[in-house]
């Protein structure tokens, strides 16, 4: 699985190596916190990237889960979006904002 988190840490508001050790201190394998070994190997990959190498089974939508769990832990649940844009691969973009107020003048 890859997390690609280079457009929010390329604006300097995720920190990627926090990220990581998140990662390492949260993934729980035989429901055990901390018990990564040789199943689970957690590297950064590039700029912004995060790779998860898995023997073994293991969900995605559980890493899309820690990651909206950390989002929220540093409190950029509201401006940052985890999406699947092909099948093991995460990334995070910001919300679209779009601003109203010309649209109103139509009515």
């Amino acid at each position: 699985f890859i997390i690609n988190a280079s457009q929010p840490a390329s604006d300097k508001i995720f920190d990627v190596p926090a990220f990581e050790k998140f990662l390492h201190d949260k993934i729980k394998v035989d429901n055990r916190v901390g018990n990564l070994g040789d199943t689970v190997q957690i590297s950064q990959v590039g700029d912004g990237k995060i790779e998860v190498l898995t023997h073994g089974p293991f969900s995605g939508r559980y890493l899309k889960y820690l990651t909206k769990k950390f989002l929220k832990k540093q409190q950029l649940r509201d401006w940052l979006r985890v999406v699947s844009t092909s099948p093991g691969v995460y990334e995070l973009r910001f919300f679209n904002v779009v601003n109203d107020e010309g649209d109103d003048d139509d009515e």
